[in-house]
């Protein structure tokens, strides 16, 4: 019997490592094998990956040794930075350095490193249409892990460059869903700038990740821009009032007036937003709903998503 090649993931916890390990449990036939990286894995979510029969490890971004332990014996890995744990661009690039380099040393084969765009190659820090963030950045979540994609390419690691689009669960978990308005009403509030959003649901990312890990080394040096729906913000709101049972309207929300908000990475979303409209025809190319499902025969649209999910959205 062929031995099965270890697919070793970063965040494995999380949403999209989270995702990716329960694809490759999930195929018990197939030629890989999961070894889940957390820096906790006495944790009750380690405990229970370790239940549904995946091997846990303990390893840390912010630990290089850790992290080339972890990797040591595997085949691929796939490396995710938790952005929003800390909000720390500077942190994150580290972490990505950190990643890349162990998985030089390791001698992978085969690397997804989950990345964004960074939003300054196409849109320079002069243009006056963004505030410049943290004296060097557009959109620190995304300038961050464009920075390193160079880092992975320069440390020879075999890297595939995975860019996701909005998480669906943001709805959920990011308090961006609909809100009571005075009328009594409900609201859809988004500064999309009329432009359509690409969206994902979090799970689908790790699913379509393994759908890379499955092509082999074909896909290496190679960027895969996925979605499981392109929509408008008024079609968005329309959905989710179906599923709600609710009339839900949609509010584009000024950018300027949604930097202005003041939640933690207001102004990191809002810059976020404006850059994609600014792109517009140009960003929305870059997240290809047909790709996805090439990787994914099981991508969810956001009805399907809807339907799975609409009750745990929280209306405030």
């Amino acid at each position: 019997m062929t031995e099965k090649k270890i697919i070793a993931v970063v965040g494995a916890t999380g949403a999209q490592g989270g995702g990716l390990v329960r694809a490759i449990l999930a195929d018990p036939h197939g030629e890989f094998r999961v070894r889940a990286i957390t820096r906790n894995p006495d944790s009750a979510k380690g405990r229970a990956l370790a239940a549904a029969g995946a091997e846990v490890v303990a390893g840390d971004a912010d630990d290089p040794a850790s992290l080339e332990r972890a990797f040591t014996g595997a085949y691929g890995a796939f490396c995710v930075t938790p952005f929003w744990e800390h909000m720390s661009a500077e942190r994150e690039l580290e972490q990505a350095s950190n990643m890349a380099r162990a998985s030089r040393k390791a001698g992978l084969a085969d690397v997804i490193w989950s990345t964004l765009e960074d939003s300054r190659e196409t849109l320079p820090l002069d243009d006056p249409r963004l505030p410049v963030l943290r004296g060097k950045y557009n959109v620190p979540h995304f300038d961050a892990k464009g920075e390193a994609d160079a880092i992975f390419t320069s440390e020879g690691a075999p890297t595939t460059f995975l860019q996701a689009a909005f998480y669906w669960d943001n709805f959920i978990y990011f308090g961006a869903g609909p809100r009571p308005t005075e009328e009594g009403g409900l609201v859809l509030a988004l500064p999309l700038g009329g432009v359509d959003l690409p969206g994902i649901a979090a799970e689908d990312i790790g699913k379509c990740a393994y759908g890379l890990f499955k092509l082999g080394d074909a896909t290496v040096g190679r960027r895969f821009g996925i979605a499981g729906e392109i929509l408008s913000g008024p079609a968005m709101a329309a959905a989710m009032g179906k599923a709600l049972g609710r009339q839900i309207d949609f509010y584009d929300v000024p950018f300027d007036d949604y930097r202005a908000l003041g939640f933690p990475g207001a102004d990191d979303m809002g810059n976020m937003f404006q850059w994609q409209a600014i792109l517009g025809d140009k960003f929305l190319a870059s997240r290809d709903v047909a790709l996805a499902r090439s990787l994914n025969p099981e991508l969810q649209d956001f009805a399907t998503w809807l339907a799975r999910n609409a009750e745990r959205i929280p209306i405030a």
